[in-house]
């Protein structure tokens, strides 16, 4: 994604100019606690980080036939810096990946969502109404997680969330210590430890992507673009510059200097890792697909595009990935991929669907977003559909289990062919940079156009449902007939069928 564009040029089309001013997050009057729960046993996290799972491929259940505002809760706007030289600007709402968060809560469910206005927040979904909110240095910008702790210091946390911002109001590249990573009691919203982003090669110490946590360990593509293995439990963190921060296991770079010098340091890992068997696949802006060995311990996978990647590896019900594809960098088209990772790179292409270019406020093409799946809500007899929304405009259906056998098409590199899926559907949506997300027969489509609500059938025959207009970036979720997503217009909503 082209960084200077992406955090210029579209806020600014969809912001306004307001001041805000920074708090000291040492101070506990950044965290409002009205009508905080007391934890219990019953509690559980449901969908506990972006795209639902470890797998990025769930993403809620009992989607509605309508579109309804059943009510929306302001968010608020903030500040966020761009530069020394462009300065800063005022952005609304949440966007991209902006998912939130969704946790049962003593019968009740109940939200988390970050926002621009610098606080990630704690909120009743019957209502709207907050409970908590714990304030950031800068802009939340990406989707948590949702670590369950087996062995906790004390029962309010049990639930921690592990959530990244941009990297601070009146921080810079170059500053000393940029902590955009923390955990945050889910039942409390105090801070319980923060991350400093080291400054690499690449131009950015944000953390826009969501760790995936296996036996009590994190693994987690930072955008400084090293790939982090941590410790979330405060219980083992430590004091060092003056923060109390996680104990670090392991980093890997997720880039090489040939890299950098390509695209002149946007090496950035935006992406959300991904588990497949032994592996733990992360998609980095650096032009990579890589594979970290849970074994060995080691990337010992690794694909090569050259284009920025900024949408997550998404695993597929046949041992696959979908990857989606941006045009920059490359002389083809962007588009979508779907590999096979227990081949050697060389030969993991299944197929490759390219999208039409096309020039969008500083984007020249391709998909930024992840691409959603129906695998977890179809029986044996249905096809198995992967849905993305281009740059150009166009959302696209497929049928990831089906090659067009009288096509080919042309690589990311304009030089390599390779086959290509069947075509299912395709309709003008708008550009997003969204996640189109499946439920049970319906898919959800948000984007700069507005939201769209889709049945299908078993003959894939698709039906507009509903539609909204509207300014998204972020991806939603669904519950109960319900549908939570935020907007760049500054308010969270909650759509389904109005009481």
């Amino acid at each position: 994604m082209n960084f200077l564009y992406r955090i210029i040029i579209v806020p600014l089309f969809l912001g306004i100019f307001f001041c805000i001013q920074a708090q000291d997050l040492n101070d506990s009057s950044g965290i409002q606690t009205d009508s905080v729960h007391e934890p219990d046993t019953i509690t559980m996290p449901i969908i506990q980080t972006f795209l639902g799972n470890w797998q990025r491929n769930f993403y809620g259940k009992d989607a509605p036939d309508t579109l309804g505002i059943i009510w929306k809760h302001y968010l608020g706007k903030g500040e966020t810096v761009i530069s020394r030289k462009a300065g800063s600007r005022i952005w609304a709402g949440a966007g991209w990946t902006g998912q939130p968060l969704l946790v049962k809560e003593e019968g009740k469910l109940f939200l988390i969502q970050g926002a621009y206005d610098h606080h990630l927040k704690k909120i009743d979904t019957e209502t709207g109404k907050l409970i908590w909110q714990y304030k950031f240095d800068d802009v939340v910008k990406g989707t948590g997680t949702i670590w369950v702790n087996s062995n906790p210091d004390k029962p309010e946390n049990k639930l921690v969330i592990l959530q990244g911002s941009r990297l601070g109001v009146g921080n810079y590249l170059d500053t000393k210590y940029i902590p955009s990573y923390r955990a945050i009691s889910y039942f409390t919203g105090k801070e319980l430890w923060r991350m400093d982003q080291k400054w690499t090669h690449s131009y950015s110490r944000d953390v826009d992507g969501s760790a995936l946590i296996l036996n009590d360990t994190a693994y987690l593509g930072l955008e400084n673009s090293y790939f982090t293995v941590f410790d979330p439990d405060h219980k083992n963190g430590r004091m060092l510059n003056d923060m109390f921060q996680p104990k670090i296991i392991q980093e890997r770079k997720l880039y090489t200097m040939d890299d950098v010098y390509k695209h002149r340091n946007n090496v950035v890992t935006e992406s959300s890792p991904a588990l497949l068997k032994n592996r733990i696949y992360v998609a980095s802006g650096s032009g990579h697909v890589f594979g970290y060995n849970l074994k060995t311990r080691e990337l010992d996978w690794d694909f090569y595009i050259g284009s920025d990647i900024d949408g997550s590896a998404i695993v597929t019900s046949d041992s696959c990935l979908m990857v989606s594809v941006e045009k920059q960098y490359i002389q083809g088209k962007g588009g979508a991929y779907k590999l096979n990772p227990s081949k050697k790179p060389k030969d993991a292409v299944v197929w490759y669907f390219p999208v039409e270019n096309k020039d969008f406020a500083g984007w020249e093409g391709g998909i930024i977003g992840s691409i959603g799946i129906n695998d977890n809500y179809i029986h044996e007899d249905q096809d198995h559909l992967a849905a993305f929304v281009g740059i150009d405009g166009y959302l696209y259906v497929v049928n990831h289990k089906s090659i067009d056998s009288g096509k080919t098409v042309l690589g990311p590199d304009s030089v390599t062919v390779y086959s290509t899926p069947k075509l299912i559907f395709k309709e003008k949506v708008g550009p997003s940079i969204s996640t189109p997300i499946f439920v049970d027969n319906k898919l959800i489509v948000a984007g700069y156009w507005g939201i769209s609500l889709f049945k299908y059938d078993d003959k894939n025959h698709f039906e507009l449902l509903d539609k909204r207009k509207g300014s998204f970036e972020s991806t939603p979720i669904v519950w109960n007939h319900k549908i939570y997503i935020a907007s760049r217009d500054g308010y969270l909503y909650c759509f389904g069928l109005k009481n």
